[in-house]
């Protein structure tokens, strides 16, 4: 059984890897392994080894603790409201964040106050 920092470092390789549009083989290519090992880190099957995960963020352009973002909270509450604990891992979600950031940022302002006061409502 996978242990759950391994599941929630792969979760945020697939994470980074998806929103900034590069594919398992692209990932693959640029830290030189095969695609199929990225894919075992990404479910957590296999452990991320330090210098393969810097090479992973210089690869993603992002810092190596991006990865362990958000660990102490999962492993306290395991969801936060009506959240799924396994955000990342829906990709209506994440397709719905690259789609928000493309957005200039005044109308993206605008959309962000629009859900807030939304959400309340409901």
């Amino acid at each position: 059984m996978p242990h759950p920092v391994d599941v929630h470092v792969g979760k945020r390789v697939r994470h980074r890897r998806w929103l900034v549009g590069m594919t398992q083989q692209q990932l693959a290519e640029s830290v030189g392994i095969k695609f199929q090992q990225i894919q075992k880190y990404e479910t957590g099957a296999n452990r991320v080894s330090a210098s393969r995960l810097w090479d992973i963020a210089d690869a993603l352009d992002v810092d190596v603790s991006f990865f362990f973002e958000g660990l102490e909270t999962e492993e306290k509450s395991g969801e936060s409201g009506s959240v799924p604990a396994d955000l990342l891992g829906d990709k209506e979600a994440l397709e719905l964040v690259r789609s928000y950031y493309a957005i200039p940022e005044n109308q993206r302002r605008r959309l962000f106050d629009l859900a807030r006061v939304l959400s309340d409502v409901a």
